[in-house]
């Protein structure tokens, strides 16, 4: 790996959340907690609400409390840093902020900005089991598929270490800490995997250790290449794959991290006004991600792979389908002895969208985008994260489906692609 490209993946850890974020400022939501923590709605009696996507902050004692014999010294540890803000750390390396949690420890919410300086600050359900589970009751969810909240995981960070022992340690001990969860929340937390994308054999024997392990799925970057290792075009991935197309362990791409959206926003804006434009173009984003899978020929070749397009919306999948079978028509047509399908059949045979906050693609266009194809999200404890009003929120979009097709949403479509026990 080159120093520059080094450097750059290093400097992206740090800037995995913006140091902006962190600095006074943003409006305190008062929320009236008591109205709010009823648990499951009546109408929603039977379903065991699975909400997937949501983010658990990694406690500061994560690596060091689990390193392997003498890598103690070496694994990362946080530190509060002379600006007050809490920050994981390798070595003297700065490795960015423990991430997002913008609901306060007396239930109050965060606007304006990404998270609380410091982890006493937030609500301790992003970094604890037990009071996790009590949100979770109280906002009437049953489950919970996490994923990361720092860059401390990131692959392009742990590359850049120039260490592939130390790195591949950090990934086993994430990995390991995951499954301490999901077995500790009495099978309702469920963490997605994260592999050593930069070495094929540890790649495979980490995914299957995974796996063995009961972890239900594994986060990607979208273009791998970005951190030096081969496209999934490249038989690189393909042994990996398979093994996750034969086990019905599903991919997930958690928003698209392929693009830069602060590329497109207009110069002279504050910090809330150029994260309004980025978030809303991190989601679209996953339009290529579902696009170059569909394109690539790779779900001709592993027919029972499984796509999950994680915290990304649902409102524009209709257009960007709709917009490939105009392209597979206009520029493919020499490709259909590869493309064995259209687009629409590839996104319904393969892939998983989800939804929080919209109102219009729940209430009008589920049956379009498929019934089976759709799953409910809160991105507990981010910012713009559906929170209070979550049973409020179900009722009113999916409010005028019957019971089945609820269930469908709620509960039974992540059931099914996550493998969940229940």
């Amino acid at each position: 790996m080159a120093d520059a490209d080094a450097k750059e993946m290093a400097q992206s850890a740090r800037k995995y959340w913006s140091a902006e974020g962190y600095l006074p400022g943003g409006v305190i939501r008062e929320v009236d907690y008591a109205s709010q923590s009823g648990g499951l709605h009546p109408s929603l009696a039977g379903i065991k609400i699975v909400d997937t996507d949501t983010h658990i902050v990694e406690p500061p004692d994560l690596f060091t409390a689990r390193a392997p014999a003498g890598m103690k010294d070496k694994m990362p540890y946080v530190v509060r840093d002379k600006d007050g803000v809490d920050r994981w750390y390798i070595g003297d390396r700065n490795c960015g902020t423990l991430g997002g949690n913008v609901i306060r420890k007396d239930n109050h919410k965060l606007l304006g900005r990404l998270a609380f300086p410091t982890l006493e600050e937030s609500h301790a359900g992003g970094h604890e089991i037990a009071p996790r589970l009590q949100a979770m009751d109280d906002m009437g969810v049953y489950a919970q598929i996490c994923f990361q909240n720092s860059g401390v995981t990131q692959a392009g960070m742990l590359m850049s270490l120039a260490d592939n022992d130390l790195a591949l340690a950090i990934m086993k001990t994430f990995n390991d800490f995951n499954a301490e969860w999901q077995k500790e929340s009495g099978e309702r937390l469920f963490p997605m995997a994260h592999l050593p994308l930069w070495d094929q054999k540890e790649l495979e024997k980490e995914a299957q250790r995974c796996i063995d392990m009961g972890l239900r799925g594994f986060v990607l970057p979208d273009t791998p290449e970005r951190v030096g290792v081969p496209s999934f075009n490249h038989d690189y991935w393909t042994p990996f794959l398979e093994l996750c197309s034969d086990t019905g362990t599903p991919l997930n791409f958690h928003l698209n991290a392929a693009i830069d959206p602060n590329t497109l926003t207009w110069e002279g804006f504050r910090f809330e006004q150029t994260l309004s434009v980025v978030a809303t173009m991190f989601s679209i984003g996953n339009a290529a991600t579902l696009g170059n899978w569909m394109v690539s020929g790779r779900l001709d070749r592993h027919p029972k792979l499984k796509i999950g397009l994680i915290e990304s919306g649902a409102g524009w999948i209709p257009f960007a389908v709709e917009a490939l079978e105009h392209q597979f028509r206009e520029m493919l047509p020499i490709m259909r002895d590869v493309l064995k399908k259209q687009p629409w059949d590839y996104f319904h045979d393969h892939f998983m969208c989800t939804f929080w906050f919209e109102k219009v693609a729940p209430k009008l266009l589920l049956e379009t985008i498929g019934v089976e194809n759709v799953m409910f999200e809160t991105d507990f404890p981010h910012p713009t994260s559906l929170y209070p009003g979550v049973q409020e929120h179900i009722v009113d979009v999916l409010g005028g489906y019957d019971f089945d097709v609820k269930k469908k949403v709620l509960q039974d479509n992540a059931v099914k692609f996550y493998n969940l026990p229940f």
